[in-house]
């Protein structure tokens, strides 16, 4: 898993030039590793080490995973300072995640109170994806959006609040935002 790991970065990542350029100066890569051990802990009960090796590493990438998350296999986290992952998240395969999103809460609910991203779904710098909601498979999240309602797959939401604008590869219009957006 950790050359798969590796192997993501060289793709998704133009500036990656080596195997170990990428091992020792991808803090998106680093904060997955520490996520990896932090989530074992956690599972084990472990909660206290868990949360405090998350801290640290929180300080030293700049990327804040709770070891809580569900995080599926080739997530890439791409200039990660400022990447926030709520304890309920869960993420599925093959996401890109850029600088600056949140994945977050909207409140002290109990329970599953963070998002779920589907397989394939990237979300732009400085976007927010707040509350349970569902982000479904091949979703695109523009930069800067804030997305609090459920998103059907294959769809690009854009804005404040987000609002899609393709689906399946064709644009919408205005009433057909409307109808998406009711679903």
């Amino acid at each position: 898993m950790l050359q798969e790991d590796i192997q993501v970065v060289l793709e998704r990542d133009m500036a990656a030039r080596t195997a170990l350029e990428t091992v020792l100066c991808c803090p998106g890569l680093h904060a997955i590793w520490s996520y990896r051990l932090n989530h074992w802990l956690w599972q084990r009960g472990f909660k206290l080490m868990a949360r405090l090796f998350s801290h640290w590493t929180r300080c030293l990438t700049g990327i804040e995973i709770h070891p809580g998350a569900q995080i599926g296999r080739r997530l890439f986290i791409d200039h990660g300072h400022g990447v926030v992952i709520g304890e309920t998240t869960v993420i599925g395969d093959d996401v890109n995640l850029y600088q600056q999103v949140t994945l977050g809460g909207t409140g002290k609910n109990k329970g599953k109170r963070h998002p779920t991203l589907g397989n394939r779904v990237t979300v732009g710098t400085g976007a927010s994806v707040l509350g349970n909601i569902k982000l479904g498979d091949d979703v695109q999240v523009g930069a800067g959006s804030v997305v609090v309602k459920d998103v059907l797959a294959e769809t690009t939401v854009v804005g404040i609040p987000a609002k899609p604008i393709v689906h399946q590869g064709k644009r919408i219009d205005s009433e057909a935002q409307t109808a998406l957006q009711s679903l």
